[in-house]
């Protein structure tokens, strides 16, 4: 199924991918659509004039012959085998060749494809993220995800409609397309959701073809004048660095995602300077971890734009999140982080009273690694609950 500048073609025959899509499809489909799209399906494939009923009648025979046929030789057998076998023994088959190619590339496009964009669907990512991630892990391969979405994207459909929104994820897939490798997968995974499988790339890779990306788009878009501040935010992971589960991957390109998006891009010189835990069976003497950024600095040239004084004041929510700091020394306790700013924390506990003036903590923020920070409490005021949110300042 070949797209200019899109992923490569399934790997295995291209009747047997289309006949498995199409099998799984039907699935989620009523039994009227379904029956109607068989009824075309059985003209195209075998040139004969069925009805509704017959079509679907037919194809529940063919998925029925497919296993007996698999059982009874004992290893599996194609639809594509099953269906010839059910439209012979029923006197229908009248051409040699079971679908026409260029029938057959159409009728799989239109099951692969998400038909605004051109790009694959949810479906075939779901398929090709396992089938990259096993080929990845089976020769030692990076994998890197990255995921995408239009920035203030339902803030268009609202205020110039659906046909404006179209456009815009239009000019998002085309954006896409262009910069791909002919090994690279694009899809539309949801609404203004878009992802990207490049395999055998590592982190800094993605994230500059992420920030070309961004900048690309914005450079598409800039001549539509909406009004509104529109981008292509992106979050990333990579295999094996970020983990080796499909599930693990996703969920930490959607934490970056979020973080991009809410803005959490720029830290305090405290948070700048803050080290990782090191393991409880390093001895004391070795020497502590080079300085590393909490936050991930924001790509270049997004620095600059931003105005520093405004940075200073505006706090990221993490209250959604399942962010916690443990708080003491020796015996610790619990906290939630409510909110992460430029210049300190703000925690939520019932036990406000164990909060010294100044104190060491460990914050745990999603994709991040655990940091020891040294806070100045600033402020406790009481919420619901008997919790009490207690406003920290990071020391540097």
């Amino acid at each position: 199924m070949p797209q200019p500048g899109d992923p490569n073609p399934p790997r295995m025959s291209t009747e047997e991918a289309f006949l498995e899509l199409l099998t799984d499809t039907l699935e989620t489909m009523e039994r009227p659509p379904r029956g109607q799209f068989l009824q075309r399906f059985f003209r195209t494939i075998a040139h004969v004039e069925l009805t509704e009923t017959q079509g679907l009648d037919l194809w529940d025979q063919a998925l029925a012959r497919k296993r007996d046929l698999s059982e009874t030789i004992g290893k599996k057998v194609s639809l594509q085998a099953a269906l010839v076998d059910v439209l012979a023994s029923s006197n229908l088959m009248r051409l040699p060749i079971l679908m026409e190619y260029e029938e057959l590339r159409k009728l799989q496009i239109n099951a692969a494809s998400d038909p605004l964009t051109g790009l694959y669907n949810r479906r075939f990512f779901d398929d090709y993220f396992e089938k990259e991630l096993n080929r990845s892990i089976r020769y030692s391969h990076k994998l890197a995800l990255v995921v995408f979405d239009l920035h203030r994207f339902k803030d268009v459909n609202d205020r110039f409609g659906h046909p404006q929104g179209d456009v815009l994820l239009q000019i998002a897939a085309a954006t896409l397309r262009k910069s791909l490798r002919t090994s690279d997968y694009a899809f539309r995974i949801g609404g203004d959701e878009f992802a990207l499988l490049l395999p055998q790339t590592d982190t800094e890779q993605a994230a500059a073809l992420s920030r070309r990306l961004r900048t690309a788009y914005a450079t598409a878009i800039d001549h539509l004048q909406l009004g509104i501040t529109l981008a292509l935010d992106y979050g990333l992971a990579v295999f094996p660095d970020d983990g080796e589960l499909e599930e693990v991957l996703i969920r930490v390109a959607d934490e970056r995602l979020y973080l991009l998006k809410n803005g959490l891009r720029t830290s305090s010189p405290s948070l700048a300077t803050a080290t990782p835990l090191r393991d409880a069976n390093q001895e004391s003497k070795e020497p502590a971890p080079s300085p590393r950024p909490l936050i991930p600095p924001p790509p270049v040239g997004e620095a600059k734009s931003r105005n520093p004084e405004r940075r200073r004041w505006e706090r990221v929510s993490l209250a959604t999140t399942h962010a916690y700091a443990l708080v003491g020394e020796g015996v610790e306790h619990t906290a939630r982080v409510l909110d992460l700013g430029y210049g300190g924390v703000a925690l939520e506990t019932s036990r406000p009273e164990e909060f010294d003036e100044a104190f060491h903590a460990v914050l745990h923020v999603p994709i991040l690694p655990p940091v020891r920070v040294s806070l100045k409490r600033v402020y406790k005021m009481q919420g619901t609950a008997g919790a009490a949110r207690v406003g920290c300042s990071f020391v540097t």
